[in-house]
């Protein structure tokens, strides 16, 4: 077992996915108490207070939801404190704007970057099936919403990877097994995704096959989806054509030598595009893909089928 060390992390408190390991430790404790209490007295406040304790100690670099909201607390007292936050609170502001009010509404100094960093992780990490039609199936149409909700919480890309959430230890092991495709950006993807969901190309397809929305969980080669490139896909693949005939079915693939992405309607493709870019959204008629594909191992419905 190799072990990874890291010059700027030499000093680091250890870490478990999004908590420091005291908080993970007490947080387990905690949620075992939480469900003894619940399965012998029906007690769920002792559950509530878990989940809410798991919730503040969320943590980017040093910094927790605890943190912020100990920023304000000292003026929690002053006549006014609840309206004030409150309107510190507008439609489609960004996380720069509301700190900004914030700061001057209360004086505090609460930094940006790392705020922002933070409900990022905890943005990407959820994944977002409440406009799933099926949860029985594997289909193109749930796979479009997969698309669409990892498109607008921000998903990193990462070779290798499928939806996972990227913690030290698995950048660590893609840098091992890919140093050309990850090694070579380490920096760059530690600085950016480290706390988020990511996927390549192909994974991000592969890893909606492998999403068990019951559990939360990507399961590795499960529901017959099995670990192919995109070039691989698309020579499986028994319906497909040029771009140039593509019919308008959403959650079809796009695809050209080596890349693949997710149609998902009305002119617009969702693809785990590069390192630097990450899950993003862009236009078909960007006349980089040669090909469509209805992709192998899916269900393909229609927008009107009736749903049990």
């Amino acid at each position: 077992m190799k072990t990874y060390i890291y010059p700027q992390n030499l000093k680091a408190k250890p870490h478990l996915w999004l908590w420091g390991m005291r908080d993970f430790v007490i947080l387990a404790l905690l949620v075992l108490l939480s469900a003894v209490l619940l399965v012998y007295s029906g007690l769920l406040a002792p559950m509530a207070g878990a989940l809410c304790f798991a919730f503040v100690t969320i943590r980017m670099e040093d910094t927790t939801v605890m943190d912020y909201l100990l920023a304000l607390y000292d003026h929690g007292s002053q006549p006014g404190f609840v309206s004030r936050l409150v309107s510190c609170f507008q439609k489609e502001q960004t996380d720069e704007q509301l700190i900004a009010v914030v700061n001057r509404t209360f004086g505090t100094d609460i930094q940006t970057e790392h705020f922002t960093q933070l409900v990022g992780n905890v943005r990407s990490q959820y994944v977002d099936t409440t406009q799933y039609v099926d949860f029985t199936t594997k289909n193109n149409l749930d796979l479009v919403q997969w698309a669409i909700a990892a498109e607008k919480a921000g998903w990193g890309y990462v070779w290798g990877t499928f939806g996972q959430v990227l913690s030290r230890d698995l950048l660590a092991a893609k840098v091992e097994q890919y140093p050309d495709n990850v090694g070579i950006y380490e920096e760059f993807i530690r600085s950016n995704y480290l706390g988020k969901r990511t996927a390549d190309c192909v994974g991000f397809i592969k890893g909606y096959s492998w999403y068990d929305p019951q559990t939360d969980t990507v399961n590795y080669g499960s529901n017959g989806m099995p670990d192919i490139g995109a070039d691989q896909m698309y020579q499986a693949a028994r319906e497909k054509g040029s771009i140039s005939s593509i019919p308008e079915i959403p959650g079809l693939a796009v695809w050209h030598t080596g890349h693949i992405g997710v149609y998902i309607g009305d002119g617009y493709v969702i693809e785990a595009m590069g390192t630097h870019y990450g899950v993003v959204k862009t236009r078909l008629s960007s006349g980089r893909w040669t090909h469509w594909l209805k992709i192998p191992y899916i269900n393909y419905l229609e927008e009107t089928e009736e749903m049990p």
